[in-house]
């Protein structure tokens, strides 16, 4: 994989993570 694929996958990942996170608890946002 090239480190535009990683850095790609990572952002994909906290994206998923924070939209996750803003369903589960949306008094925090």
């Amino acid at each position: 994989m090239s480190a535009d694929n990683i850095i790609g996958l990572i952002a994909a990942i906290a994206l998923s993570v924070y939209l996750i996170l803003a369903l589960v608890k949306p008094e925090r946002f």
